[in-house]
């Protein structure tokens, strides 16, 4: 299997744990520099997905390359070549910043001679320089973060892989990382990253988004958006949970969410429109707005998501 000019290539990868299968008939490939992410709840099958890339996990069918080595044979050149930042990624407490990068380096055999001046530029380029003396252990989770992903890439891998790297981690924080994310997207580091928070694919140059084990969509986030069907409105009234019932049991309906304290209604087209203000206010609901919005990825993840538990389920699936 060659890489034909990608970073990563999966096709038809799938892997089962007993009769439960987790992953299924996975595929995409990822070209080289590209920032790719992974996208859906927990349970999805991401987390299983970047274990078998990065060597981990043998996978059940299908095959892969990462960095044109196969996944099943070359687990070994896989491993030498990748960055991996784990959900809970092995940070010593009692280390300091720098101790734990100067280990690292030891790990990925970082030449000597290159170590010193390459830890002082992670430490840079983390924002860790005045904290380079402090115990691990009193740095806050922002940091950390930042220190993990130090260490990840103190061997300057082509390829990174970066499993829900943002989770409890401040808005703030969050973009601050994805910044240092996009400045070694530019020097050609790929990176497939997962999440579950929607709104980081907008950091990504294309997603896939992950439900019970399958990937159920592949495109750049406005493509996505775009092929959301129907008409989507924001409605704001009162009660709104009376709303949402009467609206999910509508045929004109295609999907509803919530979002704050406002509904979003995916509809047939705008001629249902006047059909579904009749009905709430039949039902005694009180209507303060409603207007078209623009789809988020959650809309469309919740419509694909809607639309796929509509299927009936496939031998070997869960319940």
């Amino acid at each position: 299997m060659t890489d034909g000019g990608n970073a990563l290539e999966s096709i038809r990868l799938s892997r089962s744990f007993g009769r439960f299968c987790a992953v299924r008939d996975v595929s995409f490939s990822i070209p080289r520099g590209e920032i790719f992410g992974l996208l859906g709840p927990n349970g999805a099958g991401k987390t299983t997905l970047i274990r078998m890339f990065s060597g981990i996990l043998p996978p059940s069918g299908g095959k892969a390359a990462v960095l044109g080595f196969d996944i099943r044979l070359q687990t070994e050149e896989i491993k030498r070549r990748i960055g991996y930042m784990s959900q809970r990624f092995s940070l010593y407490n009692d280390l300091t910043p720098r101790e734990n990068i100067n280990f690292y380096a030891d790990i990925y055999s970082v030449p000597r001679a290159e170590r010193g001046r390459r830890v002082n530029d992670l430490l840079e380029m983390a924002g860790l320089a005045s904290h380079s003396s402090e115990l691990t252990r009193a740095l806050s989770g922002a940091w950390r973060q930042r220190l993990a992903l130090a260490c990840a890439i103190v061997h300057q891998p082509p390829m990174l892989f970066l499993d829900e790297p943002t989770a409890g981690v401040d808005p703030v924080s969050r973009r601050e990382f994805w910044e240092l994310i996009y400045a070694m997207a530019g020097e050609g580091v790929s990176v497939l990253a997962t999440t579950h928070y929607m709104d980081e694919a907008e950091y990504c140059n294309r997603i896939g988004m992950m439900f019970q084990g399958e990937l159920i969509a592949l495109s750049e986030p406005d493509e996505l958006r775009r092929q959301l069907p129907g008409a989507l409105y924001q409605l704001d009234c009162e009660p709104s949970e009376l709303a949402e019932s009467i609206l999910r049991r509508m045929p004109s309906v295609l999907g509803v969410s919530v979002h704050g304290a406002l509904l979003h209604v995916d509809i047939q087209s705008e001629g249902s429109k006047p059909e579904i203000e009749a009905a709430l206010a039949e039902a005694g609901v009180s209507i303060r707005r409603l207007e078209p919005a623009l789809p988020s990825l959650e809309d469309v993840f919740i419509q694909l998501v809607e639309k796929q538990r509509g299927k009936p389920a496939r031998a070997g699936e869960n319940p």
